[in-house]
């Protein structure tokens, strides 16, 4: 079937061929990845001011994501527009700043025309351009090596393979001073706090946990019939079972019921202690109820004792609470 002028057969193959060429380009940066990036690493690490991106064109549409990206992984970051930044923007930068500017040629008048005052303010600059002899590379203070062989687009003209290589490389600059921060999930959490990214990383088990009636504690030694009471009447499918010092022992589910009934056993005749299964998986209130999900997910349960310190219980957080909550 004829699609414009090309075959479907041979629009399949030319689509195939940009991500063979773009995959290649990211490729080859890994020779990018030298002492100089690490100096870039260094630089930014001690950097008491922020890191601003500029470009223009499509090189100013990769900046802006670099600098969302930096700035929501642990890097203050903003994008200045060139074009703008002549006209006043440039009041914007201090001498405290790092300016990356990113140009595939180097040669972006909006990008040279602003290297001269960028310098005269005192910010580094750090050139991300695959032109290794050109202007924004010569008056740079560190240079980002984004060079490609070949653009994908069959004319060697549109900016496809070589935007994909300086985004690429800006991630990785960024998941780099990610790791060298020590850059937690709770870090993370806090520059995303909206819809379900922020519930997932923000809420806590002590926020999903279900205390009073719905914390069903009986003593080791009570009847499996008292224990049932107790689980129908707090309306959890499960209790937790304690000692004499009431600490966490043990955790009786209607599952583990319906399989002792299965055995032949007379449960009204045992206790809690002969049923319950000892030693269970356990979590405090302060961890994020992301990992008491993950912790469900890979045990295979449904209920999850919640215990302080001293192991006494506090609760039990069940899949359903983490469900409504948006955890999942």
């Amino acid at each position: 079937m004829k699609i414009g002028k090309l075959e479907s057969g041979q629009i399949k193959e030319q689509a195939r061929e940009v991500l063979e060429i773009e995959a290649a380009a990211i490729n080859n940066l890994k020779e990018s990845i030298d002492d100089n990036f690490i100096e870039v690493v260094k630089e930014i690490l001690s950097c008491e001011g922020r890191v601003i991106m500029t470009g223009m064109g499509k090189s100013g549409v990769i900046a802006k994501k670099l600098a969302a990206t930096l700035a929501s992984t642990g890097t203050p970051s903003f994008f200045l527009h060139p074009a703008e930044a002549i006209h006043g923007d440039l009041g914007m930068v201090t001498n405290q700043d790092i300016v990356i500017a990113m140009s595939n040629s180097g040669e972006s008048e909006e990008i040279t025309n602003i290297l001269p005052f960028i310098k005269r303010i005192g910010a580094k600059v750090i050139a991300m351009t695959g032109g290794l002899s050109s202007t924004l590379a010569e008056n740079s203070d560190y240079l980002l090596n984004t060079e490609i062989e070949q653009e994908a687009c069959p004319l060697n003209l549109a900016p496809t393979a070589s935007t994909t290589a300086a985004l690429a490389l800006g991630d990785a600059l960024a998941i780099a001073l990610l790791k060298a921060r020590d850059f937690k999930p709770e870090d993370f959490a806090l520059y995303h706090p909206g819809g379900s990214l922020g519930r997932k990383l923000l809420l806590t088990v002590d926020d999903v946990l279900h205390v009073r009636e719905r914390n069903p504690v009986v003593d080791k030694n009570t009847t499996l019939k008292e224990t049932l009471f107790k689980m129908t009447s707090s309306r959890m499918g499960a209790a937790n079972i304690i000692n004499s010092q009431g600490e966490l022992v043990g955790i009786i589910t209607d599952g583990d019921i319906r399989r002792k009934l299965d055995q032949g056993f007379d449960l009204l005749a045992k206790t809690a202690e002969e049923i319950m299964t000892k030693d269970p998986t356990q979590i405090t209130p302060d961890k994020l109820a992301a990992e008491a999900l993950k912790i469900m997910q890979e045990k295979e349960i449904s209920d999850l004792p919640v215990v302080d310190e001293n192991k006494m219980p506090l609760g039990l957080v069940n899949f359903q609470d983490l469900l409504k909550a948006g955890v999942l």
